[in-house]
């Protein structure tokens, strides 16, 4: 009991850190300003972990490195400790290169997930609240997915069925990294 009570407080937390840093490599990769309030505290979670990596690794002109590179250490350290309260032992040292290819797996299914929720939010607010203040932020992070999606969706008029689409796409991606990341790790 207690071991999955531990298991279910690990997964969150470095879940919900996986994808701030996802998000904070969305943000740099779209150039959402930086000075909004949601990214400033994307920025602030994330800072202890992305500065000292960026004086090592610099970011690129689209893709920011150093956040990639902090998102995929805390995927690491997930599946580590994952493994550790689920096993009670620590994994082998053979089991460590599967656990590194499992980690980029985790990452994707964490970008999956960034990319199901914004939407799904999105969805929902264009309903209640199409004037929410996030709305502009929410279409700029959801907008290069969705228009790919408008361009070969036929026009049915007021019905937009991209953020479908977009949902469908994600939730079947993340089922299938799912499986791949249990199949190599078995976590």
């Amino acid at each position: 009991m207690f071991s999955e009570a531990l298991h279910f407080i690990i997964n969150i937390a470095f879940s919900l850190f996986g994808i701030a840093l996802i998000i904070r490599a969305w943000i740099y990769a779209i150039r959402l300003h930086p000075f909004n309030p949601y990214s400033q505290a994307v920025l602030r979670v994330t800072d202890w972990l992305v500065q000292p990596i960026r004086k090592v690794v610099s970011p690129g002109n689209r893709i920011d490195w150093p956040s990639l590179i902090a998102c995929w250490l805390t995927a690491l350290v997930f599946l580590l400790l994952t493994w550790w309260v689920l096993t009670g032992q620590l994994p082998l040292v053979d089991s460590l290169p599967p656990a590194l290819l499992a980690a980029v797996f985790t990452v994707l299914k964490w970008a999956f997930n960034v990319i199901l929720w914004l939407t799904l939010i999105q969805a929902i607010l264009s309903w209640v609240n199409p004037l929410a203040p996030i709305m502009p932020v929410l279409h700029t992070l959801t907008a290069p997915l969705l228009d790919p999606i408008r361009r070969i969706l036929p026009n049915l008029g007021g019905f937009d069925l991209s953020p479908l689409v977009l949902l469908i796409i994600a939730q079947v991606a993340m089922m299938f990294l799912q499986h791949f990341a249990f199949r190599l790790f078995g976590v």
